[in-house]
């Protein structure tokens, strides 16, 4: 959201809720959420040429959740109480969309989606309570309490994702959990810098960082100037992030197994999540490491090649295939 106060006054606790009607009814909210869907910078195009034309609705209506429930967590109000607040108020609004009462603009659009695709409550309650971990932690010990984080902020969206092109079974929901725990930790190393200066967070487990001394000082001094004359800690730094690096590059490695058990709706889709993690990825790779000073993006020439790797890569073969036959 562009801003968050400004959506809040407009759709927030005061003006939805028990016993108030709907501010928008369900074609005005579908198209309200893809509005949103389309206006806010990602790594992936949420709803890239990819997404089949009778899925754009539903992904939009869940990409808007997802981003409402983000930005209530680390935008809206002050940190802790405040934010814990709205997220509850949020999963009343959760819960009042399953109960078919939906009230927010998100759960009006978002109600036509779970009932048509039969989505359980469960990946949206975790995304909430990703959210609120966030307000009452802001370090992790170990890569295993980092990776039960994503159970919680990352693999929720590669079940829903699945559950809408009804592919949701358990050996693919395993797989798909691998590509969007390396995503997320992918997205973690690419954002050290802002969050640590945006949101006091460190998401590079301590185990990683313990042999070096003074780390979090020594990161912020860098973050904070914006290059590191301390050459040694960009050393130690770069030393710390390759394991993490390496274990990403497995965790995606183990999850590309899932593309052939799609269909070919779906396929494309999917492989667009997984390149675009595999090229930022890559991206730290080629700036040696160094996210504690530079932010690795992706521009808009690499995404308009992604998307076009991904269509050629799923449908290209079955296109020369019709060709030769």
């Amino acid at each position: 959201m562009k801003d968050v106060r400004d959506e809040l006054e407009r759709f927030g606790p005061e003006r939805v809720g028990p016993g108030l009607p709907p501010p928008m009814d369900e074609r005005a909210a579908r198209a309200w959420c893809g509005s949103l869907a389309r206006g806010h910078y990602e790594n992936f195009s949420v709803l890239s040429g990819l997404v089949p034309s009778r899925l754009r609705d539903d992904f939009a209506a869940v990409y808007a959740f997802c981003r409402w429930a983000d930005d209530l967590g680390d935008e809206a109000g002050e940190a802790g109480a405040e934010r814990l607040a709205l997220l509850a108020w949020w999963r009343g609004e959760l819960q009042a969309c399953f109960e078919g009462a939906p009230r927010h603009p998100v759960f009006v659009a978002l109600r036509a989606t779970v009932v048509r695709h039969a989505l359980p409550i469960a990946p949206f309650d975790d995304l909430i309570r990703a959210f609120e971990v966030d307000q009452v932690q802001s370090r992790w010990s170990t890569w295993d309490d980092l990776v039960g984080y994503c159970r919680l902020s990352a693999d929720p969206v590669g079940r829903l994702v699945l559950g809408l092109f009804g592919l949701a079974t358990p050996e693919r929901v395993a797989l798909s959990d691998r590509v969007c725990t390396a995503l997320q930790v992918v997205n973690h190393l690419q954002d050290v810098r802002r969050d640590l200066l945006e949101r006091d967070r460190i998401y590079l487990p301590q185990e990683s960082t313990a042999s070096i001394p003074e780390f979090e000082p020594r990161l912020r001094r860098a973050a904070q100037l914006g290059h590191a004359p301390d050459h040694a800690f960009l050393e130690e730094y770069r030393a710390a992030l390759r394991p993490l690096v390496a274990r990403c590059w497995e965790l995606f490695d183990e999850g590309r197994v899932l593309l052939p058990m799609l269909t070919p709706e779906a396929r494309p889709v999917v492989r667009l999540f997984v390149e675009g993690g595999e090229h930022v990825l890559r991206s730290i790779e080629h700036w040696n490491l160094e996210t504690c000073i530079h932010r690795p993006r992706l521009g808009k020439a690499t995404k308009a090649a992604l998307v076009m790797r991904a269509w050629w890569g799923a449908r290209g073969p079955r296109l020369l295939q019709g060709a030769g036959a």
